[in-house]
């Protein structure tokens, strides 16, 4: 790309998400309150929604014909009795993948808490939700109670779905606009780990929704890869670890109208050495580094810190 078209492409970014990073700090419901309920259900959402999240999070993966599921991983082991329903059903390196599957089979599972000291496993009955069904839940608690609580879906392994010829992003842009999220000022973040899928929405297909890059490797905040990032992202979504490393990566990135949204916060998994409170460890993102929200599990205890 010549300098003068990138040097454009960067100021028209910068013009439309002016203010992204002087908004009020956001509480984002990690997976729904995964703290209290196995994540990715729709009462885990629902929950998180009670507890005063901005934001709710489902990761996206699709069916095999085809449809958005939420789940946090490209295997469905992790978090589902996929193993006792469909014994034979996994790959030869011994996975069970969601794309193999159909909706209808998807629906056959139950989903049980991923972590052993939190929601006792295969107690009550939930299932794997639809994006759609994520959706309407969200829209509909908007309707009933006035608020405006939005959704921040990420992407999981669009080049692995791309492979499986299952490519996401053009999928995902029409589900969003049959429920009404358009333009730069829409409730939603497009989050992924990936930066091609993220370039294509912006770029190929022209969408104005705001974009997250998720980033877990020192190697993306060199000053060359946040000024990339400037020219198709609203934010950025670092580990903690690399913030708590070199916390100027926040002040680098407000330089750039780069939003700052950290992840994970756990109540229930903070260092212990760093911080004597896991409100000690909020008080260190949102007020020392000035982060412009956080992922959280434990959404009330986030919106309880920041006094609302």
């Amino acid at each position: 790309m010549a300098d003068f078209t990138r040097f454009f492409i960067t100021c028209f970014v910068a013009a439309l998400l002016s203010g992204a990073a002087a908004a009020d700090p956001l509480v984002i419901a990690h997976r729904g309150a995964s703290g209290y309920l196995p994540e990715h259900t729709l009462e885990a959402y629902t929950l998180a929604y009670g507890q005063g999240a901005d934001y709710v999070e489902p990761d996206l993966v699709l069916t095999k014909d085809g449809v958005f599921i939420c789940l946090h991983d490209i295997h469905l082991e992790g978090t589902t009795n996929v193993e006792q329903v469909f014994p034979d059903r996994k790959r030869a390196d011994g996975s069970w993948y969601p794309i193999d599957f159909t909706l209808a089979e998807i629906k056959q599972l139950q989903v049980h808490e991923r972590l052993s000291n939190r929601f006792p496993v295969m107690v009550s009955d939930f299932e794997v939700p639809t994006f759609e069904e994520m959706i309407q839940l969200i829209q509909g608690l908007n309707t009933t109670t006035g608020k405006n609580v939005g959704i921040y879906p990420e992407l999981k392994g669009p080049a692995f779905h791309a492979k499986e010829g299952q490519p996401m992003e053009e999928a995902l842009l029409a589900i969003l606009s049959k429920y009404g999220y358009e333009g730069p000022d829409a409730m939603v973040f497009i989050q992924c780990f990936e930066m091609a899928p993220l370039k294509k929405i912006r770029f190929d297909l022209k969408s104005e929704l705001p974009l997250i890059m998720l980033m877990g490797s020192p190697s993306m905040l060199t000053e060359k890869r946040l000024d990339d990032i400037a020219t198709f992202a609203n934010g950025i979504g670092p580990s903690k670890t690399l913030i708590e490393k070199d916390p100027d990566i926040v002040k680098r990135a407000h330089a750039r109208n780069l939003a700052v949204h950290p992840y994970t916060f756990r109540a229930d998994q903070f260092s212990k050495k760093k911080y004597r409170t896991f409100d000690d460890e909020l008080k260190q993102f949102y007020e020392v580094y000035k982060v412009d929200g956080v992922f959280t599990d434990f959404p009330d205890q986030a919106v309880r810190f920041l006094g609302r």
